[in-house]
C-alpha cells in the first residue's frame, strides 16, 4: 500500500506544473480515448467531434488539442497505419489512458463499462440518432 502512495507522490512531483484551475491534458486524453472506445465497443453509441473540441476549450487546452489526441490514438491503436505519431508526452498519455481503459473494461465487463460511460462521458457520447 505504501509503495502505491510513494509511486503516486513521485509521479505527481515529476509531472509538469499545471494551472491550478485547469485539469491536466491527460484527463482530457482519457476522456477522448474512452469516448472513441465507447463509439466502437458499445452498441448504439456515437460521439460528435465538435463536442470533444468544445470540452477541450472548456478545459482551457490549446487549440488543436483534440486533433492531436485523435491522431495519437489512431496511430497507437492501428500500429501506425492511421493517424500520426505525436510528441512523446502525448503518446505516453495515450498509452496510460489505454491501459486504464483496458483494466476498467476487464474489471466491469463490456456491458458494465458501456453503461458506466453513459454517465462518465455525458455530453461527449450519445445514443446514435439522438
Amino acid at each position: 500500500m505504501r509503495t502505491g502512495f510513494l509511486m503516486t507522490g513521485l509521479l505527481l512531483l515529476a509531472a509538469p506544473a499545471q494551472a491550478a484551475d485547469a485539469p491536466p491534458r491527460s484527463t482530457y486524453v482519457t476522456m477522448v480515448l474512452q469516448a472513441f472506445a465507447a463509439k466502437v465497443e458499445c452498441p448504439g453509441t456515437d460521439l460528435v467531434y465538435q463536442d470533444l473540441v468544445q470540452k477541450a476549450q472548456q478545459m482551457h487546452l490549446p487549440d488543436g488539442t483534440t486533433e492531436k489526441v485523435r491522431k495519437a490514438i489512431a496511430w497507437m491503436h492501428t500500429g501506425g497505419k492511421m493517424g500520426e505519431k505525436q510528441d512523446d508526452d502525448l503518446m505516453a498519455e495515450v498509452a496510460v489512458a489505454t491501459q486504464a481503459t483496458d483494466m476498467d473494461q476487464r474489471r466491469l465487463g463490456m456491458p458494465g463499462w458501456c453503461e458506466a460511460q453513459k454517465t462518465n462521458l455525458a455530453g461527449l457520447i450519445r445514443s446514435k440518432g439522438g
